[in-house]
């Protein structure tokens, strides 16, 4: 899917039907009609856009001729085993050519949405490096929001998995894991990126710019740290609750195990009265009643022994 547009002077963007001087082009999974279509007017290779297209593409920054390439990952949602809400990250592709500003992703994601619906303040398409490094604003922005929103799901799973451990709770908890993980490699990743456009001279910048820049890589960082906090807090969590449910088996089989010690004594005296050979009180009309009463008298004394151990 190929769709353009263009701001006016007063911010008011529009959607526009061919290539203008000063518009975006956002391409969302486009066909290979849509990638030749914009590689032959706007003169870039075709693998600037492609790249964009690989989910295992890593982030970099490159300066050609006429264009520079900035691939860096984005926070996605996605669903687990289980249908929960998990996140994932895949790569976006800007293109900054002398005329236009062109995105490119896999999917539709709701960073593109806030810049199409004219949600973002002083944001033109014809200022291409403001347009990136707000793009970029937002992308942090976004991998904060989703570290806020792994963080409240870990805390819900924790007050159920307080109540019963379910392996629903647990897969849940392992999808956190793994989506804190995917959130820090992308990230580090991102962050060298954003440190190459500081350092180097792949995009002109004004004074306001590289401030805007300085705030994304704060911004960058933070969501690094908040990331590395809550993989340590959700992995020592992991920790605990494994220990927690080799306790309870251990409970469970020391309980079952001195069960079936109890109830096995019973069956021995009776045992030893099935023999036939000479036992004690054989001849006496009170045998049976002996049996049980000594049968009883030994699973009683040895319940009381184990609970005494508090092995029940």
């Amino acid at each position: 899917m190929m769709k353009m547009y263009l701001s006016d002077a007063s911010g008011k963007m529009r959607e526009i039907d061919r290539i203008e001087n000063g518009c975006w082009i956002n391409l969302v999974a486009p066909t290979e009609d849509e990638i030749r279509y914009i590689a032959h007017h706007l003169d870039i290779p075709i693998d600037s856009i492609k790249d964009a297209l690989d989910d295992e593409e890593r982030s970099r920054v490159e300066k050609e001729d006429n264009h520079v390439l900035i691939i860096v990952d984005i926070p996605i949602v996605a669903h687990d085993e289980v249908d929960g809400p998990m996140y994932e990250t895949i790569p976006i592709g800007m293109i900054i050519t002398n005329t236009c500003f062109i995105t490119v992703c896999l999917q539709e994601n709701p960073i593109f949405e806030e810049f199409s619906k004219n949600k973002i303040k002083n944001f033109y398409t014809f200022m291409k490096t403001r347009f990136a490094l707000q793009m970029l604003y937002m992308i942090s922005t976004y991998y904060l929001r989703y570290l806020k929103q792994i963080n409240r799901r870990t805390s819900e799973i924790e007050k159920e998995l307080h109540q019963s451990m379910k392996n629903k709770e647990l897969f849940s908890l392992l999808s956190m894991e793994k989506s804190l993980v995917y959130f820090m490699t992308s990230l580090k990743a991102n962050n060298i990126v954003m440190e190459r456009l500081l350092r180097l001279n792949y995009l002109r910048m004004y004074e306001d710019d590289q401030d805007l820049l300085q705030d994304v890589i704060i911004e960058n960082k933070q969501a690094i740290e908040m990331a590395e906090v809550y993989s340590s807090i959700l992995s020592g969590m992991m920790d605990a609750f494994a220990s927690v449910i080799s306790n309870n088996l251990n409970i469970v089989m020391k309980f079952l195990t001195a069960i079936t010690i109890v109830i096995s004594l019973p069956t021995m005296v009776a045992s030893f009265y099935g023999m036939n050979v000479p036992i004690p009180f054989q001849h006496s009309p009170y045998a049976f009643l002996i049996a049980m009463a000594l049968a009883g008298s030994l699973s009683a004394a040895t319940a009381y022994i184990f609970w005494k151990k508090r092995y029940f």
